[in-house]
């Protein structure tokens, strides 16, 4: 296996994954642990084989995928069964890895049997394991001995792997930030004025939909990827969350407050570092992916960019 670095604008970190056999859905929470605030860019680290892998000292049952990892296969004539036909099957479930040799999924027995159950064959814990079997086409379930880990193709890449590689393609984007008052040096907003907060010019890289597809290790996934939420912390200790890219403020719009995504400061951001609010706007997304026989739902937040307002309070001076 090698390590490829991935470089996303921005992208997830590729945590553990769950991966569930047949239709049902799959899970994962994912948070970015390097984002550059400016530019919302952050990095993932994608296990794939190396060229010519050979996972679990290799198999001879079913097609080899060479230099993307080795396809999962299901060979129903070892049990006499030719319906349903032979063919793919997704390399991992929750009963475990897919063995090509053994023709059902792999897991440890836990607990192992105690000394003397028939699953040893004659040897004594803790000489070789005992392995739970399952065959989803029989819905069969034995257990069997074997000193080494049983040769097995789940070792090339999941389908939620391929999904990452598909999320890559995407470039998702922390959202470019509008915000009432301006950013800039010589503007103020008002304690107890409307701030208005929006997705400046949003699309698919910064609020979505957005949609790609991949391929490796012979699996194809398709994801498509959308903001759920944004939070923005206004940086007075109070948050606000928006499932909309927010409206973009017009000065024909005078003092009304935003429709849909904004804010009011109670007191000046004086006492700040700078004189300034740092408002901090971060994306929570949903991908959802299917391929391969499975589907399943990637969580993506941590993706953020700020800026700096000032806001003052009015005086009024008396004649």
């Amino acid at each position: 296996m090698r390590s490829l670095v991935i470089r996303l604008l921005p992208m997830l970190v590729a945590a553990g994954g769950l991966v569930v056999f047949g239709h049902a859905v799959a899970y994962a929470d994912t948070v970015c642990q390097q984002t550059n605030p400016a530019t919302g860019e952050c990095l993932i680290w994608v296990e794939v084989p190396g060229s010519n892998p050979t996972p679990g000292g290799g198999s001879s049952d079913g097609p080899s995928d060479t230099g993307s990892g080795t396809a999962c296969y299901w060979d129903g004539t070892k049990q006499g069964i030719t319906k349903p036909p032979p063919g793919p099957v997704p390399c991992s479930s929750d009963e475990g890895y897919w063995s090509n040799d053994h023709n059902c999924y792999i897991s440890a027995v836990d607990p192992q049997p105690p000394a003397g159950d028939p699953s040893w064959q004659g040897h004594l814990p803790g000489d070789g394991t005992v392995y739970n079997c399952y065959q989803p086409q029989t819905d069969l379930l034995v257990e069997i001995w074997a000193q080494d880990p049983p040769p097995n193709s789940g070792a090339g890449p999941t389908p939620r792997d391929v999904a990452q590689l598909a999320i890559k393609q995407m470039d998702l984007e922390a959202v470019n930030i509008g915000i009432t008052p301006d950013p800039g040096t010589n503007s103020i907003g008002l304690v107890g004025m409307p701030i208005w907060l929006w997705d400046a010019g949003p699309d698919a890289h910064t609020f979505g939909p957005a949609t790609a597809s991949a391929t490796a290790g012979g699996i194809t996934i398709t994801a498509t990827a959308k903001v759920n939420k944004i939070t923005w912390d206004m940086g007075d200790g109070s948050t606000v969350t928006c499932t909309t890219a927010g409206t973009p403020y017009k000065a024909s719009y005078g003092n009304k407050k935003s429709p849909d995504c904004g804010y009011v400061y109670t007191k000046s951001s004086s006492h700040e570092p700078g004189g300034k609010y740092t408002v901090t706007a971060t994306s929570d997304w949903v991908i959802t992916w299917e391929g391969a026989g499975q589907n399943g739902v990637i969580r993506l937040n941590g993706l953020s960019r700020s800026v700096q307002i000032a806001v003052g309070e009015a005086q009024v001076l008396v004649q």
